[in-house]
């Protein structure tokens, strides 16, 4: 074998390597995920918020948390964690299948949990992404 063989041989393996390691992260959605959009509201409609506020009576029954998320170079999942005074009450977990991702979870709201709640929005390796501070009032 010459030595251009050679030089050639190691030439194509890097490069072959290179696009394993650049394909693997595509694959597990390895970069970095933020949030460039999120709010609360009591519906979502097409995928847009609807009655975007941060003060929701406790009658509304039901309120959104929606997401906006980009920069996903492959699937990978978000998750939302709902806090009702410090204390987890929900935690959903959610798909990004895109670079341009809008998502959202729900809860149902009782007559008992009227104060401080908040959801914190998670990567997928569970750093917190963002957090939205909201008050459920009795009327």
């Amino acid at each position: 074998m010459t030595r251009f063989q050679t030089f050639l041989i190691v030439i194509v393996s890097a490069v072959a390597l290179g696009f394993g390691f650049s394909n693997t992260a595509f694959s597990q959605g390895q970069a970095t995920v933020s949030v460039a959009d999120a709010s609360l509201c009591i519906d979502v409609v097409d995928l847009s918020c609807v009655g975007e506020n941060d003060q929701f009576p406790v009658q509304a029954g039901k309120i959104y948390c929606f997401s906006r998320i980009i920069g996903a170079q492959g699937p990978t999942t978000i998750t939302h964690v709902w806090y009702y005074e410090d204390h987890e009450v929900a935690r959903v977990a959610l798909a990004v299948k895109s670079p341009n991702w809008r998502t959202y979870s729900s809860k149902r709201l009782l007559p008992s949990q009227i104060g401080e709640w908040h959801v914190d929005i998670l990567g997928s390796e569970g750093e917190l992404l963002r957090e939205i501070v909201f008050n459920v009032t009795p009327q």
